[in-house]
């Protein structure tokens, strides 16, 4: 083979083919662009739709008093924060949003990362060094398993939710090494179920064998809890759970990610936590708007018990339809259909419709088990939750669903 047929040949040819065979088989997808406010109703690709596929719960990221803290901090901080926290990058609104999580999580101190994702695959390592044992539920976040993969320690799955496997698991590891450090992680609520974790027997379990708790609490911070503070608050486990993770990107309504624990922990995860040493830290806007939604979560708690109505509702309306609705227990309601390629035509149907909710196939989650997640919002009407359950009806007749 000559040089210039070397050079000719595409070295990425695989990605043609790997997008190809997604067309083949229905699964490629193109970004939806939103082009106004997100709301429960709102511009995408051009057509006004009922979003049920976002993750701002509260409605916060368009709330008032958001909007104005975050115009206030670029007026008097600027657009960017300019460097890193561990050089010039903290700033006095990172402390003060810092110290507001720490009270409002009743513990010791917080530490916000850029993202919910950096924060697991930024604690984990630490808090399982070589030599330690992570025991992780099977459905945990994918955030969760690339934390796992980062570390040198022993990795043991146990079955979602089962917590017999979970105890008969604790006790091998215990006895196999009584000095041994103990991991243990689970969401608070899956995500692509919307179930809730059985915190108070995982906590016990966790507490026969001397093992950490490690909540990912993602989908449960500003809707589980007394005004929004979790599953950890919600099952009443306030001192039990060692370390809680959480976003600011759902219903918290802007950007980012935190751990809540011992003071400890923060300072340790100051010298040792890859994406908070090496990551610009949150503009001004980012960590102003965050602290006005903890003050908002504490007065307004009419927002979430609205946010619980409406799932409820819209629950029931689909379950009536004799829709899958697999477990759910949270506003995050799956409606699964089984094959991939028919939950993006479903998908696609509802959006002609006026109704967007995202179709999910695997990896996110088992090819047989391919759904649409719907996710209600405080904001919802009942006038609008009423035409996404007409429209659910219609399409899901037509695709023989229902």
């Amino acid at each position: 083979m000559t040089n210039t047929t070397a050079r000719a040949r595409n070295p990425l040819a695989f990605l043609d083919a790997e997008i190809d065979d997604l067309k083949a088989r229905g699964l490629y997808r193109r970004l939806r662009v939103v082009e106004s406010e997100q709301r429960s109703r709102c511009v995408i690709d051009g057509r006004e739709v009922i979003t049920l596929s976002s993750n701002n719960y509260l409605g916060l990221n368009t709330h008032p008093r958001l909007r104005q803290a975050a115009i206030d901090a670029v007026e008097r901080y600027g657009a960017g924060s300019g460097a890193v926290r561990t050089i010039a990058g903290t700033m006095s609104l990172h402390e003060q949003l810092e110290a507001k999580l720490a009270e409002f999580k009743h513990v010791e101190a917080t530490l916000t990362f850029q993202s919910g994702f950096t924060c697991n695959t930024g604690v984990i390592p630490v808090l399982a060094p070589e030599g330690a044992t992570i025991v992780s539920d099977a459905l945990n976040h994918a955030s969760i398993i690339d934390g796992i993969r980062l570390t040198k320690a022993e990795r043991r799955i146990f079955p979602h939710a089962d917590i017999d496997a979970l105890r008969s698991t604790l006790r091998d590891v215990r006895a196999a090494d009584a000095a041994r450090t103990i991991l243990v992680i689970t969401d608070g609520v899956f995500s692509m179920d919307g179930d809730i974790a059985r915190l108070p027997e995982i906590v016990e379990a966790a507490e026969e064998a001397e093992a950490i708790v490690y909540v990912d609490d993602a989908h449960g911070s500003g809707v589980l809890g007394r005004n929004g503070r979790g599953s950890v608050d919600h099952f009443d486990l306030s001192g039990r759970v060692q370390v809680q993770v959480g976003t600011l990107s759902k219903a918290i309504g802007v950007l980012g990610g935190y751990v809540a624990g011992p003071a400890s922990l923060r300072t340790v995860l100051e010298h040792s936590a890859r994406p908070f040493l090496f990551s610009t830290s949150h503009p001004p806007a980012v960590a102003a708007a965050c602290l006005a939604a903890i003050e908002v979560l504490e007065t307004e708690p009419e927002l979430i018990e609205r946010l619980w109505d409406n799932a409820r509702y819209f629950k029931a309306g689909l379950a009536r339809l004799g829709f899958d609705i697999g477990q759910s227990e949270t506003p995050i309601t799956p409606v699964i259909v089984g094959a991939g390629a028919l939950a993006h035509r479903f998908s696609d149907r509802l959006f002609e419709e006026g109704v967007f909710a995202m179709g999910i196939g695997f990896p996110t989650v088992p090819e047989d088990k391919s759904r649409l997640r719907t996710i209600v919002t405080a904001e919802h009407t009942a006038e609008e939750l009423d035409l996404c359950l007409a429209a659910f009806e219609r399409i899901g007749r037509e695709l023989a669903l229902i």
